[in-house]
């Protein structure tokens, strides 16, 4: 037991003991360390993450700028083109006026076509019975002058 004794005191000139409370106050202090050193890492990739981004955002804008001012030709062009056209079919409109006077000028003669074979038709009737009239009237004549000769 002594010898246990000696090398405690042995141990208590060379080493300082920590009591519970500078333990727990040194592990705090570790942790926060540890946390420090990757906060700082998370930090650093974050940074370079956001340089990325704004290097991203900044080609994006550039290429949207590119693409506004064609399609700003686009359009003007597509406006120009458009007055060409209107021009073009108005300079249309009296051929289609045209067209549909035509139709409806066909369709008035397709209807007084109608009518007048019709009317032929009604004449012709009367025409017919004259002319059964007039053959049986000739036929009489004959068999009159026939009997009449004998």
């Amino acid at each position: 037991m002594n010898d246990i004794l000696n090398v405690l005191s042995i141990l208590e000139g060379c080493c300082m003991f920590l009591t519970f409370g500078q333990l727990a106050g040194l592990i705090a202090a570790l942790a926060f360390l540890v946390l420090v050193i990757y906060l700082c890492r998370v930090l650093a990739r974050l940074t370079s993450t956001v340089s990325e981004l704004t290097k991203s955002i900044k080609t994006l804008t550039e290429d949207a700028d590119d693409i506004s001012e064609k399609i700003e030709d686009l359009l003007v062009k597509t406006n120009s083109l458009m007055d060409d056209v209107n021009q073009k079919s108005s300079k249309l409109d009296p051929l289609f006026q045209a067209t549909t006077e035509l139709g409806k000028k066909e369709t008035d003669l397709n209807q007084a076509s109608r009518n007048f074979v019709e009317n032929m038709g009604n004449s012709t009737h009367g025409l017919v019975r004259t002319s059964t009239m007039l053959k049986n009237g000739l036929r009489a004549i004959k068999l009159i002058n026939k009997l009449r000769k004998k």
